[in-house]
């Protein structure tokens, strides 16, 4: 791991987890931190106001990062958190853009609550984790990123020139495996009269095999701010994880945005 990316992960770790909030955002911020994340205010100050009364309110934080990734000045990270003994689950998948010196100035998160239970039978955090295929690096973002243009954004129909057929496995807690689990979970949307449409594609990080989009999802008349973390394997989507929240709105919004 690089600087940066120790930076974004000791923030979680020492300021959530180990609960020094002021001191970890004042050491692992820069002259900016600007925040994308539901009900946090920019700024250390914005952070501490926030996290403060959390860690009150959750004495106990298991906090894992399963994933990491980093591209240029950006990392992402996947992450698992059981507050109070189990209480509450959560995953949470963020983006940090750092300076010059390594010092995060700005982060995205989209946090979903855990599932028990899912169609495909795989957890929403199962599966590898170790980056490698570094040489592919610049192959699998413009792969990832021709994806959501052509596919998720373009309507187009070639699932088959980044799915692979043979091996999709499927992280999404309401999705099957495979191109069937997919489609299936299209028709149930339109048998609900409902359907999922990317809206704008904001940024697409990859490191090896590992590969996430940031984007604009509109599902029915509501909007969702969505990470999807992809593996590749020669050339293919072979595995999918996901998270997605809705657009902070009135009371909620005190910042900038998801974007």
């Amino acid at each position: 791991m690089t600087r940066k990316l120790d930076n974004a992960i000791a923030l979680y770790m020492e300021g959530i987890r180990d609960g020094n909030a002021r001191d970890a955002v004042t050491k692992y911020t820069g002259e900016r931190y600007t925040q994308h994340s539901t009900g946090v205010r920019d700024g250390v100050e914005g952070f501490v106001e926030f996290f403060e009364p959390f860690l009150r309110n959750n004495p106990e934080r298991d906090i894992q990062v399963v994933r990491a990734i980093e591209d240029g000045d950006f990392v992402f990270v996947h992450v698992a958190q059981s507050l109070n003994g189990g209480e509450a689950k959560w995953i949470t998948m963020d983006m940090f853009d750092t300076d010059g010196d390594d010092r995060i100035v700005e982060h995205w998160d989209v946090i979903a609550e855990w599932v028990d239970e899912t169609v495909s039978g795989h957890s929403q955090i199962d599966g590898p984790t170790e980056v490698a295929d570094l040489d592919r690096t610049d192959e699998n973002r413009a792969i990832i990123q021709r994806f959501v243009d052509e596919v998720l954004m373009g309507g187009g129909q070639n699932f088959t020139d980044f799915i692979s057929t043979e091996t999709y496995i499927q992280h999404n807690p309401q999705v099957g495996d495979g191109l069937e689990g997919f489609g299936a979970f299209v028709a149930e949307l339109a048998a609900a009269g409902s359907s999922m449409v990317y809206k704008y594609s904001y940024k697409v990080l990859a490191q090896g095999n590992f590969a996430v989009a940031y984007s604009l999802v509109q599902i029915g008349e509501e909007d969702f701010a969505v990470f999807d973390l992809f593996r590749l394997e020669d050339g293919l989507i072979v595995e999918h994880w996901d998270t997605m929240e809705p657009l902070p709105r009135g009371a909620s919004l005190v910042n900038q945005g998801k974007f």
